[in-house]
């Protein structure tokens, strides 16, 4: 900071000045920028915060709005396409995060202009451009310190550097970033495990579960969001506003893509954990947890990661060049797709603070993350169940309850997933801490699914977070209901967990809806389970819990 002030300084008297500063993800080259820019208001120079990706941009002015007037708020964040017909000099200071995301051309339709590095450098007596070349996702981005040398010197400006270690991301591991290198084999580093990081990093086993842990990791704070490649067309968007994007039929998992309506304030919207986004709403921006899809044009074969660019959804302009590239020279244009690709992957999968769970859509590149991170494909059999006296999480006195955070009631005894059992009051349970990467929450409580018939959701014997009545619809979503009063014909227990669907018809008394009948349905690859209906008459007395994440299934 004190070294842009200076350069800012001294600019008018020594002529134009360059500042590079480079850092990782997470390093807070954001942080930084958006910082200098109000120090550099309040001392009185003309400074802008320049960036080519719309979602900073917004999300920032959102942040500032109230406590300055809108229009000027406005006029202080400006794109990269911008400075085209600038006067020479006609701003003090140009911040530029996110430099390595310049394009040549500007416009539309990139017709603009003759190179954006230029025209900012000519635009401002001192230059800051904020810069990491391994975040460079498009076809189009040519911002590279190389680039950026060429064109101060090309304007006889000064050069200056610097770079940001410190991390405010992963937990301020930037061992997490080497060890991302390693794995999405970018470059060869020292860090080949996680063990002695402090950050939280898991491969689920299916996009239902993911979809499921996000939505828990959420309650607490409102930063927990899926991402995914785009590898998937938004049919969303024009075509059918009411179809689903990014569908597996097979693992119960339909959502849309980031919503249309919020643009780039997609990631900080309440309702937009029920989306996923890509990576054109995400980049320069952080959470506390994000949950990634690995798509088909990244996979693993016989340990080695292998790109496809043509697995990229047709409306994704990032690799758009592509095609037209690779008739001219295939290996320079593969080399460029592979670098975009692994980039991508690399900006989504640090996009997290805290933590990161990812799901691949590839089976093989399943397995070649689940090694990486110490899980072995050969797990105990779903017919072995945990035994009853065993319970993986730290277990808290009851004198300890109060002052112990995230801790949660843990039933003692198996909730069977086939049948009714008993559930105890939540005075007569021991307490359990929840792992780090989960939340308490108000009412939620954990236990163990027991039984087969939801094993394509649940594997047998799994520890499960349970939220009772959290609000929203239930239908469709996975549940535990108790009811005291019906008896199971097999076991004449009172509780299962099961997929929640309720008929209703109209209320002539009230003007309103009452249930007919509620189905609790299974998700079973066994045949012999049959759903549970609960007729009008024993439906207005049951509990129900809402199944937010499976915990411990090993």
């Amino acid at each position: 900071m004190k070294a842009a002030f200076r350069l800012a300084n001294i600019a008018e008297q020594a002529g134009k000045q360059v500042f590079i500063v480079e850092g990782g993800p997470g390093t807070g080259k954001s942080v930084v920028a958006v910082n200098l820019l109000v120090e550099l208001i309040n001392r009185g120079s003309v400074a802008n915060y320049v960036t080519r990706n719309a979602a900073p941009r917004q999300v920032y002015k959102s942040k500032l709005t109230g406590t300055m007037q809108r229009t000027r708020i406005d006029n202080l964040f400006r794109g990269s396409g911008g400075f085209q017909s600038s006067e020479p000099g006609s701003f003090d200071v140009l911040v530029v995060d996110e430099a390595h995301r310049l394009n040549e051309k500007s416009g539309l339709y990139q017709n603009q202009g003759e190179n954006q590095i230029k025209e900012i450098i000519n635009a401002a007596h001192t230059s800051i451009f904020f810069l990491d070349e391994d975040q460079r996702v498009t076809w189009k981005d040519i911002g590279s310190r190389e680039e950026i040398e060429r064109w101060a010197r090309d304007a006889g400006a000064t050069v200056h550097y610097a770079e940001l270690r410190s991390q405010f991301r992963c937990n301020g591991s930037d061992g997490y970033l080497a060890w991302l290198d390693h794995v999405l084999q970018i470059r060869e580093t020292a860090n080949h495990d996680l063990s002695e990081l402090d950050y939280h990093f898991e491969v689920v086993d299916s996009p239902a579960e993911l979809r499921d842990r996000i939505f828990a990791l959420n309650v607490e704070a409102n930063r927990a969001r899926l991402l995914a490649g785009y590898c998937w067309d938004w049919v969303s968007k024009k075509k059918d506003t009411t179809a689903y994007d990014i569908t597996f039929p097979e693992h119960d998992f339909a959502m849309k893509w980031n919503l249309d309506k919020d643009g780039p304030l997609w990631l900080i919207q309440p309702n937009s954990v029920h989306e996923v986004g890509c990576i054109h709403t995400c980049q320069g921006l952080e959470l506390d947890y994000i949950g990634v899809i690995i798509g088909p044009d990244l996979v693993a074969r016989d340990s080695r990661l292998v790109t496809r660019p043509r697995e990229r959804s047709k409306m994704d302009s990032s690799i758009k060049g592509y095609v037209k590239d690779r008739r001219q020279n295939p290996e320079a244009a593969d080399r460029k797709a592979e670098s975009i690709i692994k980039n991508t992957y690399r900006t989504l999968l640090s996009r997290g603070m805290k933590g990161c769970l990812v799901w691949c859509t590839d089976d093989e590149t399943q397995r070649y993350f689940n090694e990486l991170v110490g899980r072995s494909d050969n797990r105990q059999s779903t017919d072995i169940i945990h035994q009853d006296n065993v319970i993986p999480f730290p277990l808290i006195p009851s004198e300890q309850v109060r002052s112990t955070p995230n801790v949660v009631p843990i039933f003692d005894i198996q909730v069977a997933a086939g049948a009714f059992t008993d559930i105890d009051d939540t005075e007569d349970c021991q307490w359990i801490k929840l792992p780090d990467h989960l939340n308490a929450g108000p009412d939620m409580c954990v236990a163990q699914v027991v039984g087969e018939s939801m094993n394509k959701r649940i594997p047998n014997g799994a520890w499960c977070l349970f939220q009772k009545n959290p609000g929203g619809t239930r239908q469709g979503k996975v549940v535990l209901v108790q009811h005291r009063d019906i008896q199971d014909p097999d076991t004449g227990g009172t509780a299962t967990v099961k997929r929640y669907y309720s008929e209703k018809v109209a209320d002539t008394e009230t003007g309103g809806w009452r249930h007919e009948r509620i189905i609790l349905k299974l998700d079973s690859t066994e045949p012999q389970y049959e759903p549970i209906v609960l007729e009008e008459a024993v439906t207005g007395a049951f509990t129900v819990f809402e199944l937010m994440a499976v915990i411990d299934h090993t």
